[in-house]
């Protein structure tokens, strides 16, 4: 399909560079433009089963914890899935449905995700981003604020919980949860991306010294808790481990000179592999995908890591080596709370 020949409503893709740096050279994120929160009543979404198609890309940590938190909570029946990837077409025209036959969504019969963001808003000028969900009555991007999704899915679609699913946003820890997710947000999930889109030095040396700190802090906190709440999974450890998944896989090429690596973290890197056991984790978790290069310059003297040794490295076997990190918790034989 030529670009000559696509519909009206598909959308070229915005430039982060472009318009997401600020004059300092600071990188900031474009906000979510679909946020209207799910439940009961006026200026809510409704909370149905079947109705929504969860939208989201293997390299993209915003939407991969939403897929893993979908599964860990057993909505599959609820809400259904697909992935986007990077097609012939991506950089000029976004997220396209590349695993698809024919390239298009099987339900929402569309090649590109700007599409469904158009139908949704004819105005809309920003990037098509994922996690979308998506209306599937409609055929309109509802929500893409990856902020609140996982929380939605948690705590609103819970009448479609399956039988015995973990309590991730428990209710005594919730103000905490919250809080640890803007600091996550600020200086981990966002931070790599404040590092590696920074048009400065000064923007560039400021992100990097917050991430790091960051990370020693949260070295600090996993030496005595097995989980960053203590012994059991939440919310927060699903958005650390997408943005730790693809720090040594893939975020290392665009972050300058590394203090450390994952793998150079003790408590984390043992952590980081303690989650990566729970079939949801793993399931959701395209290491391989993620590492392997797009470049097209392949013939120089020098070529980047990931081109020349993707395919040899066994990231599996690396992320399921054996850790001790159940020796840190009251409850070593259970990774989520019994309470629910």
């Amino acid at each position: 399909m030529t670009t000559e020949n696509l519909q009206s409503n598909v959308r070229v893709k915005s430039n982060e560079v472009e318009h997401e740096v600020n004059a300092k050279g600071t990188f900031i994120r474009q906000k979510n433009f679909f946020t209207t929160p799910f439940g009961a009543g006026d200026n809510k979404l409704p909370v149905e089963a079947g109705r929504y198609r969860l939208i989201w890309a293997k390299g993209c940590n915003w939407s991969n914890r939403a897929s893993i938190v979908r599964e860990l909570l057993g909505l599959e029946e609820a809400i259904s899935i697909n992935l986007v990837g990077h097609g012939k077409h991506e950089q000029h025209l976004g997220w396209e449905f590349v695993y698809d036959e024919n390239g298009t969504d099987s339900v929402l019969v569309v090649q590109f995700l700007s599409e469904l963001y158009a139908n949704a808003d004819s105005n809309y000028a920003g990037r098509a981003t994922v996690p979308a969900l998506v209306d599937i009555t409609t055929g309109k991007v509802v929500n893409n604020d990856y902020v609140w999704l996982t929380n939605y899915l948690e705590n609103e679609f819970a009448p479609f919980h399956k039988s015995g699913a973990p309590d991730l946003y428990p209710l005594q820890l919730r103000e905490e949860i919250n809080k640890y997710n803007d600091f996550l947000y600020d200086n981990v999930n966002n931070g790599v991306y404040k590092a590696m889109f920074a048009q400065s030095i000064e923007a560039y040396n400021d992100a990097y010294n917050h991430l790091y700190s960051a990370l020693d802090s949260i070295e600090d906190r996993l030496d005595h808790n097995r989980f960053l709440f203590g012994d059991y999974v939440t919310d927060s450890d699903v958005r650390l481990f997408v943005t730790l998944a693809r720090f040594d896989t893939y975020y290392f090429k665009y972050l300058g000179p590394l203090r450390n690596r994952i793998v150079d973290f003790k408590n984390i890197w043992g952590y980081a592999r303690d989650l990566y056991e729970i079939p949801a984790f793993k399931n959701n978790t395209y290491l391989q995908d993620m590492a392997k290069s797009h470049g097209k310059n392949k013939s120089g003297t020098f070529i980047d890591f990931n081109s020349r040794f993707w395919e040899q490295v066994d990231y599996d076997g690396l992320w399921s080596t054996p850790h001790d990190r159940q020796t840190k918790s009251t409850d070593p034989d259970n990774k989520f709370s019994p309470n629910k």
